[in-house]
């Protein structure tokens, strides 16, 4: 049984805001929205940078093949169907009459010229290659019908699609420089690129061309305000009228205030400890009176498995997030596909971690320096301070250093590799946890397109045997069970210490509503007035 097809509306986007609320609703509200947005954004090049920021704005200029919806379920974007013909055959039927905001026609050449150029991108600190690596053949059917063929069976082809922004073809060897600069930001998205100020805004305008439903703001700004501090005093002002990653310790006044309005959805973002795994001795793990050790500790699954018991999952999520968290055991909240139940958070065990340490070689245990972020996630700093402490009563003297993300990031990353214990977050774009294991804990094999983000390096031949056969497994039910297999397998080893989830947390002016997503992204194509 190889034919799945999905055939679903093919009018994408909410209602529209004079038929949901009158002939003279849109004139009722302003047409200019402003949004504050927490992280910073490196370019506009929808194929450079695998950057959910970057991706956030994408989605406004741009569209896929395939779209998501607020629960990351797949719906129609530019293709109106899907469906698999084969273990290696996709067919997707393209939606006509669809322009580019230069007023040229979409059709098929578009999408192979996408395909194309999203692996010669020069100088991607993260490329989109993974999400087109399965296709090895495109056949073009018709001018909107088109067929990938596989290597092997891509059961995700379709959940991957939805991270390829499809650009023209006349952008096929355009430089990130022309997108940033809006020369070559030309898509078939609700909105037409105006203005990227690098570290203080975006501006789109609508797209009043848009074949799917039009959104209500004629004019855009999206405005890079990291301080959360300064995030809700703009929004309180009235400087912004929609704000992300609302701060945990401005919810109880914001849930107050009768001129704000909050969302909030369970994200599917893990926060989680990476470990180096790979270096015999690695540069941040020395004994306590700081000399290097000479063997690493944290290759011992037992010495990883003491540092998840020392920490209080609890106590982070209703001291640091007031409760706005869940604790984690596993890659992805319980309910998502490939999540095992049996995959529970370690609970706060301090004799149980120094019976590890002990059992490991270190009954006095040693030192390290725990590193992360102070400006990516929420609370990153916080929630980094918290854990130091916690170790430190085990008998791991922590110490915590945090940087800036754009710095953090580069260091923590191939081929700098430069931490010992590091804090990182991965929001899975599939929403199934093969997505999140291929990035986080296969062997890194740049050929295959595995463990580009597995910063600690763990490896473990069996797990990837069992990621290998799931991701080419057709049926859903099979691969599902292949999938906790083999997370109970990395996570029993402690190859990562999921920490939390986040939960996804949006506040907006009175008047003004958006729908919680849970893949974080704040798209102003789904605000609206209030009723």
């Amino acid at each position: 049984m190889f034919l799945r097809t999905v055939r679903v509306a093919v009018t994408a986007g909410f209602v529209g805001v004079a038929a949901l609320f009158g002939a003279g609703a849109e004139t009722a509200v302003a047409q200019d929205l402003t949004i504050g947005l927490q992280g910073s954004i490196t370019s506009i090049d929808p194929h450079f940078h695998a950057l959910a920021t970057n991706n956030n704005v994408a989605q406004h200029l741009f569209d896929r093949l395939i779209h998501q919806d607020e629960r990351q379920r797949l719906t129609p974007g530019l293709a109106t169907s899907w469906s698999a013909l084969d273990e290696t055959t996709w067919e997707l039927r393209l939606r006509k009459g669809v322009k580019f905001h230069d007023g040229s026609d979409f059709d098929a050449q578009d999408v192979i010229a996408t395909i194309k150029r999203v692996p010669w991108v020069p100088n991607s600190p993260s490329s989109f290659t993974g999400f087109v690596r399965p296709i090895v053949e495109t056949v073009v059917v018709d001018p909107h019908t088109i067929r990938f063929r596989t290597s092997a069976p891509a059961p995700l082809l379709p959940a991957m699609l939805t991270s390829v922004n499809i650009v023209s073809r006349k952008a096929v060897e355009a430089p990130s420089a022309d997108f940033n600069s809006g020369k070559a930001a030309i898509g078939t998205g609700p909105f037409r690129f105006v203005e990227f100020v690098p570290g203080d805004r975006v501006v789109v305008v609508r797209n009043d061309a848009y074949w799917g439903d039009k959104p209500h703001w004629a004019k855009v700004t999206m405005k890079l305000i990291p301080n959360n501090a300064a995030r809700t005093a703009a929004l309180l002002a009235g400087d912004v009228q929609m704000i992300e990653a609302v701060p945990s310790a401005d919810m109880p006044r914001l849930k107050e205030n009768p001129q704000v309005a909050i969302a909030r959805i369970t994200s599917n973002r893990l926060i989680y400890l990476a470990f180096d795994q790979s270096r015999d001795q690695t540069p941040f793990v020395t004994d306590k009176a700081g000399a290097l050790l000479p063997n690493n500790p944290l290759k011992d699954p037992r010495v990883r498995q003491a540092i998840s018991k020392a920490i209080n999952r609890q106590g982070i999520v209703d001291r640091v997030f007031d409760g706005d968290a869940i604790g984690a055991g596993g890659l992805l909240p319980e309910g998502s596909f490939g999540a095992s139940p049996r995959l529970k958070p370690d609970g706060l065990d301090q004799e149980g971690a120094r019976k590890l340490l002990a059992a490991a070689g270190y009954p006095n245990g040693f030192a390290l320096t725990l590193h992360g972020p102070n400006d990516r996630y929420p609370n990153d700093e916080r929630v980094l301070q918290a854990i130091g402490p916690m170790l430190t009563r085990v008998g791991i003297d922590a110490k915590v250093v945090t940087l800036p993300w754009a710095t953090y990031a580069s260091q923590g990353s191939a081929p700098t590799y430069a931490y010992s214990v590091m804090l990182f977050g991965w929001g899975s774009n599939t929403g199934e946890t093969s997505d999140t294991m291929r990035a986080l804990i296969a062997t890194p094999n740049r050929d295959k397109g595995m463990g580009a983000s597995n910063r600690g390096r763990y490896s473990n031949p069996k797990f990837d045997l069992l990621l290998d056969k799931a991701l080419g497994t057709i049926d859903d039910r099979a691969r599902e069970q292949l999938l906790f297999e083999a997370s109970e397998l990395a996570l029993g080893e402690h190859g990562i210490v999921p920490l939390y989830y986040q939960v996804n947390t949006w506040a907006t002016r009175k008047g003004i509503v958006y729908s919680a997503r849970q893949d974080e992204y704040s798209l102003a194509q789904f605000v609206r007035p209030a009723n």
